[in-house]
Order: structure tokens, then C-alpha cells, then sequence
């Protein structure tokens, strides 16, 4: 088999989209379906890293446009499954199969200027990087299936796309420029459509895999995963429980809404990406912008501020849960606040966050037994019923176990605390 198709000029009558994909079917069948290791090894040590992050991206692609990847070796099949993508969409596949082809062709990257806002982008988030290890996370967890979720109105959700979600860091970049130098470049992708009941199930999953690839992670396998009986079908029904993005804490006035008037709004907001919510926190090392994993919640006395044009002193524990909820209010109305443009979390922000976390890192989220890290507490949601308490979860290392939990608003705790990000 000839890994290399016709050259352009052997299509006249072909657009270069095309004859792109034409001329590049055959070495993705080889490269991506049979002998990946094999091809890869072909190439210089310094260029197989860009090698498999290209070809990671070729995967994603297909699947969140729905492409089959037995496709990718079949020029007609091809051609027949990417009938319907967008003019962009077709320009970025063809322009992921040329790279994909020059390196193998000349066992190098071919030299290319990306565009600008992805170029601007890579540089101050390493996105590429990020996505492409949380695409494969979430599709080996199970919550990914052909590149989308399934909501709870019975709708498939995509998973936005890696050019989406560089473009919109793009749009927004002046007023994201105070956060990013804060130290809010850490990004997650959530699954927010999902019922929570499905994410908790995903999470008891993940914890038992792990343990099974890490024998040395403590963990009570009978019950990895301990659950406040209210959260079973909190965010489903005709009257859930669960409220989110709250004003207020009030049962009544809270101001907030179902997760199902969420998802429905979302259908008319271009400026969303339905069925998911994404986020940009702080890394375990605010000072280091790219370390892996989730900063800790500090201790009272313990933070240190993060920014130079506008310092932001940290949420540390031990404040009033309607305190934090107050500050973030406040803020959002006040471009000088430190905390200008920040949201509380909620709790299928915090499993997924969990998850890339001791993935990335070795290390459970928010092991406050070690009286450095916190609980953390969820306060982009409450359960308004049967009476009013705040998600609140954690690593406990005594018990070896995930704790979803909640906790009443009245009084403060050393070791309680929040986590916020910017939504994107």
C-alpha cells in the first residue's frame, strides 16, 4: 500500500479540501488504525510526542463531528462522512490531515504559522495539551461516548471543540487578563447536562480502576464513594432539589435555577456550549501556571495572594458559607475586585475536577484530614429541600473514601472553605 495519495495538481477539478483528505486517507489508515507504534517509531525520538499529539487530534476530531474512524482509511466513506461539516470545519480537517501527512512524508513538523488567536492562546494556556488529556479522560471514564454526553432531556451534548474554546478565550482575552494573571489558566470541561447520578456512579468507577492500575492508593473498595442520601435525583424531576448559580441562599429568592432551565436557555445563548459548562481554576502551583491538577483551598492564614495588576488575597477556610456567596456578588459588579468574574463550584464541576486531579497529579482533591487542604464546599448550588444546606465534598483519607456530603449555612469551620473559577 502507498502511504501518499496524488499531489493537487492531480485533481483539477478537486478543491484542496478534497484532495486533502483524498490523498491522506490511506496513511491515516495505516498510522491511526493498524501500526500506530510502528509509524511513530519511524520518527526521530524529539518529533513522536507531536506525532501522537497529532494524531490525538485527528481522533477527537472525528469523534466529536461524528466522523467513523474506520473512515479515516476509506477515501469514499470519507468523503461521504464529512458531507455535512461546516466550511471551517472541513478547512481544520484538511489542515490536520496535511500536517499529519508532511510529518510522515518528511519526519519532521512542517514548519506553519498557526492563526493568531491560537497561537495567543497556546502560549498563555497551553490548551491543546489540556484538552486532548481531558477528551481521553473523560471518554475512558465513560462519560464520552462518539465525542458527546447524553443530557437529562434525553438531548446528545458534543463536547466543544479544542477551536471553539480557543477562539472564545481569544474573544475574551483583555477581560480575562486580570484572572490569567491571577493564575486562572488551569481549564475543565464539564459535563453539566449529565444527572449527577450518572457522574457519582462514574466517579465510584474511576476510583475502583485506579486502584486497580495503583496498588498502592488506600482505598476502601466496598464503598469508595459515600453519598448524603439527597442527592439521589437532586437535579431530576419535576421538583428537583438542587438550585443552581444562587443569588442567594433563600429557598424562595434564591434566583437561581433547575438544572433542566439551565440546558434550555443554553439552546438559545450562542454564547454557551450546550450541555457543557467550561472553566478555567487555579493549578496546584499558582505561581507555576502550568502544574498539574487543582490548587488546595488554604487553610486560614495559609494563602498567599496570586497577581500582580490586581493581587488577589485567597478564599481561605473558615468564613461564613453566605460570606463567600456575598464577596462573589459583590464582585461581579465591581470590575476592581480581586474576585471580579469568579463562581462558585458545583458538584459535577467538582467530580470532574476530582478526577483530572488525581489522575494528573497521584494525589486525591481536598484531603483536609492533612490540615493544609479544606473541604470544599459547592456554593454555585443548594438544596433548596427539604431544608436549606450547601453540597460540600472532599477526599477523607481515614476512611479511604470520596465524601459528597452537604453542610447548613449557620456557622463558619476551620477546615470548610470554597473553590471558585471563571466560566468561559
Amino acid at each position: 500500500m502507498s502511504l501518499f495519495r496524488p499531489s493537487l495538481e492531480s485533481f483539477p477539478s478537486a478543491t484542496p479540501t478534497e484532495v486533502g483528505v483524498k490523498r491522506t486517507s490511506e496513511i491515516l489508515g495505516e498510522a491511526i488504525m493498524d501500526s500506530v507504534s510502528s509509524v511513530r517509531d519511524s520518527l526521530s525520538k524529539e518529533h513522536r510526542a507531536y506525532f501522537e499529539t497529532l494524531r490525538q487530534e485527528i481522533i477527537t476530531f472525528t469523534e466529536v463531528h461524528g466522523i467513523p474512524r474506520e473512515s479515516l482509511g476509506k477515501p469514499d466513506l470519507l468523503r461521504e462522512a464529512t458531507g455535512k461539516l461546516s466550511i471551517p470545519d472541513l478547512e481544520r480537517l484538511a489542515n490536520l490531515l496535511e500536517r499529519f501527512e508532511y510529518l510522515l512524508k518528511n519526519g519532521e513538523p512542517k514548519k506553519e504559522e498557526l492563526p493568531e488567536y491560537f497561537q495567543e492562546i497556546e502560549r498563555l494556556y497551553h490548551l491543546r495539551e489540556q484538552y486532548t488529556f481531558q477528551f481521553n479522560l473523560l471518554k475512558e471514564t465513560g462519560i464520552l461516548k462518539e465525542g458527546a454526553i447524553l443530557g437529562i432531556d434525553g438531548k446528545t451534548y458534543p463536547i466543544p471543540t479544542l477551536e471553539q474554546i480557543a477562539m472564545r478565550l481569544f474573544e475574551r482575552r483583555g477581560e480575562l487578563s486580570t484572572k490569567h494573571d491571577q493564575g486562572f489558566t488551569k481549564l475543565l470541561l464539564v459535563p453539566f447536562g449529565m444527572s449527577l447520578g450518572t457522574l457519582r456512579e462514574i466517579l465510584k468507577q474511576f476510583l475502583l480502576k485506579y486502584k486497580e492500575s495503583h496498588s498502592s492508593f488506600d482505598l476502601y473498595k466496598r464503598e469508595p464513594l459515600w453519598t448524603w442520601k439527597n442527592y439521589q435525583g437532586a437535579d431530576t424531576g419535576d421538583s428537583p432539589k438542587l438550585v443552581y448559580y444562587p443569588q442567594s441562599f433563600d429557598p424562595k429568592e434564591h434566583q437561581g435555577k433547575t438544572k433542566m432551565e439551565i440546558l434550555e436557555e443554553q439552546e438559545d445563548n450562542q454564547d454557551s456550549f450546550p450541555g457543557w459548562t467550561v472553566h478555567l481554576l487555579q493549578p496546584s502551583d499558582p505561581s507555576n501556571l502550568h502544574s498539574p491538577g487543582f490548587a488546595s483551598i488554604p487553610r486560614e492564614g495559609q494563602g498567599t495572594p496570586q497577581g500582580k495588576l490586581i493581587s488577589r488575597p485567597p478564599l481561605e477556610a473558615n468564613k461564613y458559607l453566605k460570606e463567600y456567596l456575598s464577596i462573589l456578588q459583590k464582585a461581579q459588579e465591581d470590575e476592581d475586585s480581586p474576585y471580579h468574574g469568579e463562581t462558585g463550584m458545583t458538584p459535577e464541576d467538582w467530580i470532574t475536577a476530582f478526577m483530572i486531579h488525581l489522575s494528573e497529579t497521584g494525589k486525591p482533591m481536598d484531603n483536609w484530614q492533612n490540615n493544609k487542604e479544606s473541604k470544599s464546599c459547592l456554593i454555585g448550588a443548594f438544596f433548596s429541600a427539604p431544608s436549606v444546606s450547601i453540597p460540600c465534598a472532599h477526599w477523607r483519607y481515614g476512611d479511604a473514601q470520596v465524601h459528597l456530603e452537604s453542610l447548613e449555612t449557620k456557622f463558619p469551620d476551620d477546615y470548610v472553605g470554597v473553590r471558585t473559577s471563571v466560566v468561559v
